[in-house]
């Protein structure tokens, strides 16, 4: 028998299905568990719009400058590198490299600069992992070095790129760390249980002699590329303001083959035609040394 109760309880279910097909949630827990959000942390970007801060082609050159550094301290370390590469490719290194040693006046230990110095070098800031300021948040990432700049990408958001119809349930059962991208597209960030096993298993099919086509050092405690920490970075509120915004890149075909193992992201299935997609996050205002990074978890599209 259908009574008043169950038709108001079919309401209630239809509405809710309703607006998780029409929000275009940023984060997919947060939809069920933060339907009455103080609008004052809500963000609203126009129907049809990507969602730009900067340019492509701005992020494109700034990930290739960062993840070139990395690779010459790589190549300080492991000359052997070089072999595999095209010739015209080691002429370029080869000139990198002179020119930096003599930068930094053949110095052994800047030779061997940590990636966190590296990164310093090529962007004038460096960030960190560490507590949050927000009570209850658990970790945070903070500028830890220099001064961030209004536009300037600061970080990167790792994780399984999943297509909006690949299987992707059981890794969402009690994970946070699941960005849902504006064309549906999802990139699960969790680095433990079966989030951490499946991009470790994906990270495994492809490979250039010791060149890898992806990162896996973000599911440590120390990831090699220090930009692969944007999961941390908690949604703002109305004490903190957002001082980062998500922007989605795709990586074109073109990008460097020794510069693929720098980027903390891999498709879920093998046979995915395009580019890769990642994340990055863009800095909103100038961000000065010791400033939490904030994003805003809520976006909507109308």
């Amino acid at each position: 028998m259908w009574c008043p109760g169950m038709r108001a309880l079919g309401s209630l279910v239809r509405a809710v299905f309703s607006r998780w097909s029409s929000y275009k949630y940023r984060f997919v827990p947060w939809v069920a568990l933060n339907m009455a959000r103080n609008r004052r942390t809500v963000r609203y970007v126009p129907e049809g719009c990507n969602d730009k801060m900067v340019s492509d082609t701005a992020v494109y050159t700034t990930l290739s400058n960062v993840f070139q550094a990395l690779f010459i301290g790589d190549l300080h370390r492991h000359s052997d590198l070089l072999n595999i590469l095209p010739e015209a490719t080691k002429s370029m290194y080869r000139h990198s490299m002179a020119k930096e040693t003599q930068t930094f006046s053949c110095s052994r230990e800047n030779n061997h600069l940590r990636a966190e110095d590296i990164v310093y070098n090529s962007l004038g800031f460096c960030i960190v992992r560490g507590p949050s300021t927000l009570r209850s948040a658990g970790a945070g990432v903070f500028v830890c070095k220099g001064r961030v700049q209004k536009g300037a990408v600061v970080s990167m958001y790792p994780g399984t790129v999943y297509q909006n119809y690949e299987p992707i349930f059981f890794q969402s059962i009690g994970n946070p760390f699941i960005f849902r991208c504006l064309d549906g597209t999802f990139i699960d960030g969790n680095n433990k249980g079966i989030s951490k096993t499946v991009y470790r298993s994906c990270s495994r099919r492809d490979q250039l002699g010791p060149l890898k086509f992806c990162d896996v050092t973000w599911l440590t405690q120390c990831p090699y590329n220090p930009l692969a920490v944007g999961q941390y970075v908690n949604n703002c509120s109305n004490e903190y303001a957002a001082n980062v915004c998500y922007q989605e890149f795709n990586v074109p075909a073109s990008f460097p083959v020794e510069l693929r193992q720098y980027l903390p992201n891999i498709n879920y299935s093998h046979d995915i035609e395009g580019p890769l997609r990642c994340v990055v996050l863009i800095a909103l205002k100038d961000i000065d040394c010791g400033e939490e990074l904030f994003s805003n978890y809520f976006t909507f599209v109308r």
